[in-house]
């Protein structure tokens, strides 16, 4: 019998509690995770190539897509090995297929073909979106839709009604760059290693937040969408004046300052759409989760708004295959399932034009 009729045939069987092998390799991680559930992790594996990386001061492409084909298969057994399982235990693979650095998506979406044809069993792509709001699931048992989600990190800001787990409506969106974009953009002009998102962090707290005023005039009003461009070239300017007339400026009051305006920001945005939606529950998911001013600045508003706040613990917060595996599995159980043509897609426009083409 051909594989996708024997995939198609597993599919149909499949009820909560499989065994499901998840992969993501969109940027800089490796990862793979085991989910017997939606939302029970039996384990995690990661190669992380921030030291790689580290020299040039961000995520080189095809470094990383090399780095990628050369741990993939030994994250996975790890991941395996961790679950006390065999890979013949395996009942369906959930892999990252967009959106992300093309080269690294392939690695992770090649080697998930390989093994779900190897094993004769079905197979799922996953939106690295999703996945990050997936976390919350891992964290919160008790988390359901309908939400309103701000999905922060460094290549996406997003603010999303989540209507159920696989539904979502974008309420608004940044402009220009994404929020830990933005911050790493930042720490590097204040001369910060990578990542930079961290490292302005705790510059940040032995820095005066009201030091240095910024603030952008489209980030004012009702429009749910929102710009840190003109943030980040403030904070650039500030600092080549004051080297141009060698004055000292707070590097520490900088950052401070800059990561005031990008959180009251996102939380202005955030609350918005909250009261736009009249719904009561708001989820922070991606890297930038991992922001303590953040999380504590919507847990605030939230609490004034008389709205639930949930956000994922901090293992979940930066990209790993686990929250790839909690929505992948979702997808499974509604009868989701990608053939052996599934490929990796950069961005989302490219993938909404595949969709078209597809008749989707």
């Amino acid at each position: 019998m051909p594989y996708e009729d024997i995939a198609q045939k597993k599919l149909q069987s499949l009820k909560d509690g499989f065994i499901l092998l998840s992969i993501e390799s969109s940027c800089d991680e490796t990862a793979a995770a085991i989910l017997d559930s939606s939302r029970n992790v039996r384990s995690m594996a990661v190669h992380t190539q921030i030291p790689t990386h580290k020299l040039y001061g961000g995520v080189v492409p095809e470094l990383a897509s090399r780095s990628h084909v050369e741990r993939i298969g030994e994250v996975v057994r790890e991941a395996i090995e961790k679950a006390g399982i065999t890979r013949f235990d395996i009942d369906a693979i959930a892999v990252t297929n967009r959106p992300g650095l093309i080269g690294a998506l392939l690695v992770g979406v090649s080697y998930a073909k390989g093994l779900a044809y190897g094993l004769n069993i079905p197979l799922v792509g996953v939106d690295h979106l999703s996945g990050h709001i997936a976390a919350n699931y891992l964290s919160h048992k008790e988390l359901e839709p309908p939400f309103v989600c701000l999905v922060a990190s460094g290549g996406h800001s997003h603010i999303l009604k989540v209507e159920d787990c696989n539904r979502t409506v974008l309420l608004g969106h940044t402009r220009d760059d994404a929020a830990g974009e933005a911050f790493d953009k930042v720490a590097r002009v204040l001369g910060l290693p990578y990542p930079g998102g961290p490292a302005l962090e705790a510059l940040a707290r032995e820095g005066n937040p009201d030091a240095f005023s910024l603030h952008s005039e489209f980030n004012e009003g009702d429009n749910p969408d929102f710009s840190f461009s003109g943030l980040k070239t403030a904070v650039i300017n500030l600092k080549h004046k004051a080297n141009l007339k060698n004055e000292l400026i707070s590097s520490a009051d900088l950052a401070a300052s800059f990561q005031k305006a990008v959180v009251k920001t996102l939380v202005n945005k955030s609350m918005l759409c909250l009261e736009q939606t009249g719904l009561d529950k708001l989820v922070l998911a991606g890297g930038v989760s991992a922001n303590m001013a953040l999380r504590e600045a919507l847990a605030n508003a939230a609490r004034k708004h008389k709205a639930e706040f949930f956000c994922p613990e901090m293992k979940y917060c930066t990209d790993n295959a686990a929250m790839i595996g909690c929505a992948g599995y979702r997808l499974l159980l509604d009868g989701f399932r990608d053939t052996l043509s599934l490929d990796g897609i950069a961005n989302f426009g490219e993938y909404s034009e595949h969709k078209q083409n597809q008749g989707g």
